[in-house]
C-alpha cells in the first residue's frame, strides 16, 4: 500500500544529514511512497511549510554538508498548542510517517507529539556530539573529529613554533565523545573531559603536574590541552587565567566552535547516513513507532525515543588509552 511520509532535520546541523534524506527519497522512491519535506525542523511542521521530495533533488548531495531543508530551534514546539497544531497538520497533509534527524532535543519533542499524533513517529540521531544512547555513532559525529583534528594538528604547528601551550575548546554539549577522540586522533597532552571532571582545583594540579613532568625530559616545548566545551566554569578565559596565576604564562586559548558543524561529511558519515535512512523507510508501515533507529556493532537496531537521552557512557578502552597518554607518558 502506498504511504505519504514526512522527513526534517532538527536542532543543531551535522555533516550527513543531506546524506541521510538522500538515502530516504531514493527508499521511498523504490517503495512508490510519496515523500516531503519539512523546512526549518519544527517550525515548518507548525507553518505547514512543506516541499515535494524526489529523485531529482538528490542530486550531488551526498557530498554536500548542512541540511538543504534547513534547520532551527522551535520554542511553540514545547506548548501544548504548537504540538497540537503540528499533529493537525500532519494529518491534513495525509502523512502517515514523520521521521525525525536530530538530536536527544528533537526526540524529546518526537516523543511530546507523538502524544497528538497517531501516525509513525521514527528518529533517526544527527548530532556531532555522539551524545545519543541506544547507538554506537550519530551522524555527523566522523566528520565532526575529523574537523577537529585537522584544526587541532594547525594549532599544534604555531604551538610548536613558539613552544606554546594551547587550550583547544571542541563542542559536545555535555558529553565527552568529540573531545576524546579528537584528542587521541591529534595526539594531544592532555584532555578535559565532563564525564571525569573533578573540581577546578584538581585539574589545574593534573596539569601543571604534567606539563611540568614533560618539560623536565623535553625542555621548553608546546603542549596541547583539548577541553570540552561546558566543563570549565565561567569558560575557556577563567582556564587561561588560572594557568597564568599558577605561573604558566604561555597559554594561549582556542575556540573551535561551529566549523565543527561544517564541511564535507566523511565516508563514515555517509555510509552511517545512508544505512540508517534506508532502515528508517524499511519500517513504515509496520508497527513500529516512537521509536529511533541507530547502529550497535554495525547492525541495525531500534530503541525508544523517550530512552534516547539516558547516559552514554564513554568507550572504556579510549578512556584508558588517554589516561595512559596523561599519566604515564612523562611520569
Amino acid at each position: 500500500m502506498s504511504k505519504r511520509v514526512a522527513v526534517l532535520t532538527s536542532g543543531g546541523d551535522a555533516p550527513g544529514m543531506n546524506a541521510c534524506i538522500r538515502a530516504i527519497v531514493i527508499a521511498c522512491k523504490k517503495r512508490n511512497y510519496d515523500l516531503i519535506g519539512y523546512l526549518h525542523g519544527y517550525n515548518g511542521l507548525i507553518k505547514q511549510e512543506s516541499i515535494s521530495l524526489s529523485l531529482d533533488s538528490t542530486h550531488n548531495l551526498i557530498q554536500q554538508g548542512g541540511t538543504v531543508l534547513h534547520s532551527a530551534r522551535c520554542k511553540a514546539f514545547t506548548e501544548e498548542a504548537g504540538l497540537k497544531q503540528a499533529a493537525a497538520n500532519l494529518s491534513e497533509a495525509g502523512v502517515d510517517a514523520l521521521l525525525v534527524i536530530g538530536g536527544d532535543g528533537s526526540f524529546r519533542g518526537a516523543t511530546r507529539l507523538a502524544g497528538h499524533y497517531h501516525g509513525q513517529i521514527i528518529g533517526i540521531p544527527g548530532t556531532i556530539d555522539n551524545d545519543i544512547a541506544g547507538t554506537d555513532a550519530t551522524i555527523g559525529y566522523y566528520t565532526a573529529i575529523d574537523t577537529a583534528m585537522n584544526s587541532i594538528d594547525k594549532v599544534r604547528d604555531t604551538a610548536d613554533a613558539f613552544e606554546r601551550i594551547f587550550l583547544v575548546e571542541v563542542m559536545g554539549r555535555h558529553a565527552g565523545f568529540l573531545a576524546l577522540n579528537a584528542a587521541l586522533s591529534s595526539a594531544a597532552d592532555y584532555v578535559i573531559l565532563p564525564e571525569f571532571f573533578e573540581s577546578p582545583e584538581s585539574e589545574i594540579k593534573k596539569i601543571l603536574t604534567q606539563i611540568h613532568a614533560q618539560r623536565r625530559v623535553r625542555g621548553s616545548v608546546s603542549f596541547i590541552i583539548v577541553v570540552a566545551e561546558n566543563v570549565w566554569p565561567q569558560g575557556l578565559q577563567a582556564l587561561t587565567k588560572a594557568l597564568n596565576d599558577s605561573g604558566i604564562t604561555d597559554v594561549r586559548p582556542v575556540t573551535l566552535g561551529h566549523v565543527q558543524r561544517g564541511g564535507t561529511p566523511v565516508s563514515n558519515d555517509r555510509l552511517l547516513a545512508t544505512s540508517l535512512g534506508e532502515y528508517a523507510v524499511s519500517l513504515v508501515g509496520t508497527d513500529t513507532s516512537n521509536v529511533m533507529v541507530g547502529e550497535v556493532n554495525r547492525e541495525p537496531t531500534t530503541v525508544p525515543l523517550n530512552t534516547t537521552s539516558d547516559n552514554k557512557p564513554l568507550n572504556s578502552a579510549q578512556v584508558a588509552l588517554m589516561k595512559s597518554i596523561m599519566n604515564e607518558r612523562y611520569g
